[in-house]
């Protein structure tokens, strides 16, 4: 097994069946490492990136329950803690499934979970605390959940700020807090009524938020892939705007229709989303793959094909399946449900398979060993 060094690009790759390694000095040639955790869903796995050596994964295990498990030696071994999250007795609710991890300020780390909820542990994942004030927030008993489940899939702190964050639940919508989870606001106001072109006209209306990243640059502006549609906001903004220009658009939901979007690591106002033909039918349009780009926030995107299949590919890529690395210039990657995984070495222009017939892809993420 070829020895993880410091400097090198690390890949991880969580699928229905186990998590998968991936490493290399030039991204060119990947040696890789695992299935870990075998039989396992793992819906998303992290370096982190502060360190860049140790691994956290988010294992679904019918032995061990939903727990995040946590490696130093890029999987040689593997730290299980007795118990994951959990929501109070009191609650009678119970995790079933482990979507995000995201390391915070500090040594923080949360996990995101299903039914929604919010998390941090300060010890590595040994143990975890409930964000009561979202997590049994009024009005809990009335979110709906998505296709998914009902599920908290992203989680994006501010950086320099530890009482602001952001985070998303399918289909119960976003939510924002200042005040580091004691109290939590809606923030949904601009995105369409879904198959219609009307927007809606008030925060507190529920939408099914697919994923959101921040601009590289500028942490105040969001992009967001929503069921309905591409938007963008910054602080100060009434609304969410919509950001479609050269994207597809879906006819059942009447906006442009995907999952993933992930930001550029250091360019202003660069992102990279993957459309699908619409919620009825989840597949890359005309079986073409093809990852779409903005590099000027959002009033336009370009279709990158370079490398990519474009007969016979009816890929489906989930809202973890597209990632960057902080390499520059960037790294990009994305993995299907059939099991492909392609990826950029030149911020999205050319692609090419890097690997291939793994399980089902849930979730990307990249990472340089020694730090960002």
């Amino acid at each position: 097994m070829a020895a993880v060094k410091k400097g090198d690009t690390v890949v991880l790759v969580g699928t229905r069946k186990g998590l998968f390694l991936f490493h290399s000095r030039d991204r060119k040639r990947w040696s890789s490492r695992g299935p870990y955790f075998e039989g396992d869903t793992i819906r998303h796995a992290i370096l982190d990136p502060d360190k860049g050596k140790t691994v956290f994964a988010g294992v679904t295990s019918e032995h061990w329950g939903p727990v995040v498990a946590r490696s130093t030696d890029f999987g040689g071994k593997w730290s299980i803690p007795k118990e994951g999250p959990r929501f109070s007795k009191e609650s009678g609710i119970s995790v079933t499934k482990l979507w995000q991890l995201q390391k915070g300020h500090a040594d923080d780390l949360y996990v995101g979970v299903e039914p929604a909820g919010l998390f941090r542990s300060e010890d590595d994942g040994a143990t975890w605390s409930s964000d009561d004030g979202l997590n049994y927030r009024e009005g809990r008993e009335k979110w709906e959940p998505g296709g998914g489940g009902l599920c908290l899939h992203t989680i994006l702190p501010y950086p320099g700020d530890s009482k602001r964050m952001l985070v998303g639940i399918s289909a119960a919508g976003i939510f924002a807090t200042k005040d580091a989870g004691e109290s939590w606001s809606m923030y949904d106001a601009g995105i369409r009524w879904y198959g219609k072109q009307k927007l809606y006209d008030r925060e507190d209306l529920s939408t099914c938020v697919h994923k959101m990243v921040r601009d590289p640059q500028d942490p105040a502006i969001v992009y967001q892939q929503n069921h309905a549609g591409m938007y963008r906001r910054t602080r100060g903004d009434p609304a969410w705007k919509i950001i479609e220009n050269g994207l597809p658009i879906s006819k059942s939901t009447g906006g442009a229709f995907g999952f993933p979007i992930a930001a550029h690591p250091h360019d202003r106002a660069t992102a990279y989303a993957v459309p699908l033909v619409g919620d009825y039918n989840r597949v890359t349009p005309g079986g073409a793959m093809a990852v779409t780009r903005t590099t000027d926030g959002g009033k336009h995107w370009t279709k990158m094909t370079k490398g990519l299949p474009q007969r016979g590919a009816w890929f489906t890529v989930l809202r973890e399946g597209l990632r960057t690395d902080s390499n520059d210039p960037a790294g990009v990657y994305v993995g299907t449900t059939t099991g492909q995984l392609y990826n950029s070495r030149d911020d999205g222009n050319s692609w090419q398979l890097m690997a291939d017939h793994l399980p089902q892809v849930q979730s990307v993420e990249a990472g340089i060993v020694g730090g960002r």
